[in-house]
């Protein structure tokens, strides 16, 4: 069934309730109620309710009730209707411009704007027998069911109807992990004279692609891991039972809660949390992961001790995924990181992960790495990365001013030479395709070898991919064929 113009329609006879009064009659009342869209988007933007053509999220829902074969008569508050249930967002609009259905907001901008009021039930009056109303999507998915009656005068009896409206489309699949500490983003050393909190709760959130949380699972579905990196020494994790460098959680509503409490060493924790998006279920393996990292600092003391950086340079190689920490230590935890430009493909996130899969020209590059502190505090240091590898297809340089030089050819004599590149993930494979015309005789096959018999003399220029995962290199190079 389409999913424009659809409509839904119940008719149903007196069945006991409220509602309201359209007049006096001896036949018995039946109402129906449709809606123009019983699917709409999830509103995940909170766009405002409007009934235009560019308002996806909005529906508009039409009421009737009938006295035997002929419309009811007018009359005010004749239907009642409300969201009867399914869904705790999304809401009911008059949208008829009437000052008593508006409410006034702020603009943002210092002053006030009217808007149209959002109500989960509203009353209507009676216009040859019906009216319109509408329903406006919210933030989450589901279905959600709108209920109306009327109430017939002659003997009491409510006649109502529902229709029902689903919202969004939720994967139930993980699409991401949000990280919060329920506490101070910091902890102190297990050692440290100073009160400084050993221990924080933290709360991880894993949503699917529609930003709906995961369904409950039925088995843990949250893998939860301290890095062997810088303050690891002597941290672990806690959730119920478990106890240890990694655990493993089940979320609820799509919320996992657990623990971390610090070592004896001052510096940066680096934990990394896991779901699996093929069957959010890391108990029996992850096949697909969704991660995300999260950095919390490890003091000895605050407030006494000078904002200070101790990293110096880092060294990173193309193609291949990299995360580090940065560790500041002194000032008021949690410290806020900025920088200046990093190389292709790496970036620095607000605590101080950089991470990414670099994709620059071979060299070192200076970078200044800012840090403030809770107070407003910073402090700014010179870091070098340095990136290894050269971002070319093997035997060719990064240099694309010229075309690439291939072993050369002969009219009449077999011709084999096979391209490689080892740059990136050796796991994933590398697909080759060319752009341009090789020399007549020759082609190239799947694994990067160019091979044939020359049959006609020429340079001949064409462009190289090479293909690895994301990774996407090409070079202009050339044959010449005596």
């Amino acid at each position: 069934m389409g999913l424009t113009a659809l409509t839904l329609s119940a008719l149903l006879a007196a069945c006991g309730g409220g509602g309201g009064s359209p007049g006096s009659s001896d036949l018995p009342y039946s109402i129906s109620l449709r809606a123009d869209k019983t699917q709409l988007p999830i509103n995940l933007s909170n766009e405002m309710a409007n009934i235009s053509a560019y308002s996806p999220f909005t529906t508009t829902l039409y009421v009737e009730a009938r006295e035997g074969g002929r419309p009811i008569l007018g009359g005010e508050d004749t239907f009642a209707c409300n969201v009867a249930g399914g869904l705790d967002t999304g809401a009911l609009y008059y949208l008829d411009g009437k000052d008593e259905h508006m409410v006034e907001v702020d603009d943002g901008k210092g002053g006030k704007i009217k808007v149209p009021g959002a109500y989960r039930n509203i009353v209507l009056g009676s216009n040859a027998g019906g009216n319109s109303f509408h329903f406006h999507a919210g933030d989450k998915a589901g279905t959600a069911r709108i209920t109306c009656a009327v109430t017939n005068p002659a003997d009491k009896l409510v006649s109502s109807a529902s229709v029902d409206i689903v919202v969004g489309a939720a994967t139930g699949k993980p699409a991401s992990v949000t990280v919060t500490t329920r506490g101070p983003r910091y902890l102190g050393t297990t050692t440290n004279t100073f009160n400084l909190p050993k221990s924080v709760a933290i709360s991880a959130k894993v949503m699917d692609d529609a930003n709906q949380p995961v369904p409950n699972p039925s088995g843990a579905n949250l893998k939860v891991r301290i890095r062997p990196f810088g303050a690891s020494a002597g941290a672990r994790l806690l959730a119920g039972a478990q106890s240890g460098s990694e655990v493993q959680i089940s979320t609820i509503g799509g919320e996992g809660l657990f623990s971390i409490s610090s070592g004896p060493t001052a510096g940066v924790i680096l934990l990394e949390m896991t779901a699996d998006r093929f069957d959010n279920n890391v108990s029996n393996g992850v096949q697909d992961p969704v991660m995300q990292l999260m950095a919390i600092s490890v003091n000895k003391a605050i407030s006494t001790v000078p904002l200070s950086i101790t990293d110096t340079s880092l060294t990173v190689t193309n193609g291949m995924a990299y995360s580090f920490a940065l560790t500041a230590q002194g000032g008021l935890p949690p410290y806020a990181w900025t920088s200046s430009a990093l190389p292709s493909g790496l970036n620095l996130s607000s605590d101080g992960i950089v991470s990414g899969v670099p994709t620059a020209a071979k060299g070192s590059y200076n970078v200044v790495v800012t840090v403030t502190d809770d107070t407003g505090a910073s402090l700014s240091k010179n870091l070098t990365i340095k990136v290894e590898g050269e971002l070319a297809i093997d035997g060719c340089s990064s240099d694309v001013s010229a075309p690439c030089a291939l072993p050369g050819g002969t009219v009449g004599d077999g011709y084999s030479h096979t391209l490689s590149f080892s740059i990136g993930d050796p796991a994933v494979p590398v697909v080759w395709s060319i752009t341009g015309n090789l020399p007549p005789g020759l082609a190239l096959a799947a694994d990067g070898t160019i091979s044939g018999t020359p049959t006609t003399a020429g340079t001949y220029t064409f462009i190289v991919t090479a293909t690895r995962g994301t990774l996407v290199v090409r070079r202009q190079v050339s044959i010449v064929v005596a």
